[in-house]
């Protein structure tokens, strides 16, 4: 594929991560309108934001299936279109069943997006021979970034039905653009090495048919043992990575302001600095993963975060704590993405689903068990979760170095 085709390939899935994000927190930002348009209890609109992360886990294990079917760029698009659609369903709801449906649908576009684009990526990863799968999460961080705060800014002059139905309208607007693209270039190959000369193998009369791939799919339709087995080590890294993210977004500004006495609006800075230091460490994430490679950057990843984290609860003053989730969200920066492409590289899109779920499951489940916790100890010892949890995924990382280090 020439040079100018996989330049334009990657512009494309670029604008689909920085949509996908913009177009999640702009969601984020109207849940307070919506939940009182919809006068939903705490309970009730805790069940119907379940409902995005069961939408997004059910989905997230089918659309491995049908990128490996049908090719991961049309998928992408489809699920964007429907991600761009489902976006405006929230503010039409008018109790909180109806706002659970709404989200079930929202959750199975992001989840189905989430997927086929990181599959997409991994090809593009292996066609270009470079580690640039963080660009592509820096550019969903900061759509993140850039969606909360125009969502702040519009929140007191445009009602959440106005706001959300312009998000469909760039979404669609953009997937018209970067999807032209992605459906016109297809997915890349990576080219085979030519084969040593000699007389070609005959297969035996029991050999079964080789079975056609969908193109720009390399992985194996059935991954080896072995190689399930690495897929599902990625998963783990990608798990204990994501309980960090989902556990500082929204436990770390209330840690902040109860336990260290912050003002609401510094607390509330908290996760920027976080979300900022991951955004800055994932651009500057290919010149890492170049210089240390995969395995050495999760391991260095997750002792920084580790540290990070550390300091972060336990510090005794506002500005170290602050400091320590900068560092967290610099350390975590590129564990995800790592994890993701690695699974992709063994085992296609099905890896790429395997991993993605085990992430998102982490992301869920942080939450919950840091409030469980702190109800037990305290919200500082229950943050320290977050440190073991990225030491581990650095632990990890190590025996996955030294097993490929001593590997025949």
């Amino acid at each position: 594929m020439p040079d100018g085709d996989l330049t334009r390939l990657r512009l494309a899935l670029t604008a689909f991560f920085a949509l996908d994000g913009f177009v999640f927190a702009g969601w984020v930002v109207r849940i307070p309108a919506i939940k009182d348009r919809t006068n939903a209890s705490a309970g009730a609109l805790g069940l119907a934001l379940l409902c995005v992360s069961a939408g997004a886990v059910v989905t997230m294990t089918l659309t491995g299936r049908l990128c490996r079917r049908h090719g991961s760029h049309p998928v992408t698009v489809f699920c964007a279109v429907l991600l761009s659609l489902s976006v405006a369903l929230p503010p039409l709801a008018r109790s909180a069943p109806e706002l659970g449906a709404a989200l079930l649908v929202f959750g199975m576009a992001y989840g189905g997006i989430n997927v086929a684009f990181n599959s997409a990526a991994v090809g593009l990863v292996a066609a270009l021979r470079r580690p640039i799968m963080p660009s592509f999460h820096a550019a969903f961080s900061l759509g993140c970034m850039t969606g909360a705060g125009l969502g702040g800014l519009v929140a007191n002059s445009v009602s959440p039905l106005q706001h959300l139905l312009g998000l469909t309208v760039l979404g669609l607007s953009v997937t018209a653009v970067a999807g032209r693209c992605l459906l016109r270039t297809g997915p890349p190959t990576r080219p085979r090495p030519p084969e040593p000369p000699g007389p070609p193998a005959r297969p035996g009369p029991s050999a079964p048919p080789d079975r056609a791939r969908p193109p720009g799919e390399n992985a194996p339709r059935r991954p080896a043992p072995r190689t399930r087995g690495l897929v599902t080590v990625f998963g783990l890294i990608a798990l204990c990575t994501a309980y960090g993210e989902g556990a500082l977004a929204d436990w770390g500004a209330l840690h902040l302001e109860q336990d260290l006495g912050a003002h609401p609006g510094v607390a509330a800075a908290g996760y920027s600095c976080f979300a900022l230091a991951m955004a800055l460490g994932r651009l500057g994430g290919t010149v890492l993963l170049e210089r240390l490679g995969p395995m050495r950057t999760v391991v260095s990843g997750g002792a920084t975060a580790a540290a990070g984290t550390l300091l972060g609860s336990l510090a005794p003053s506002v500005w170290a704590a602050l400091l320590g989730f900068a560092v967290t969200g610099l350390g975590l920066a590129n564990i995800f993405p790592v994890a993701v492409e690695r699974a992709g590289a063994l085992a296609g899109p099905d890896g790429v689903a395997v991993a993605s779920t085990l992430g998102y499951g982490g992301m869920l489940l942080g939450p919950p068990a840091i409030g469980f916790m702190t109800d037990r100890y305290s919200l500082p010892a229950a943050l320290t979760s977050v440190a073991a949890l990225a030491a581990l995924a650095s632990a990890i990382g190590h025996g996955v170095r030294r097993a490929a280090a001593v590997r025949p």
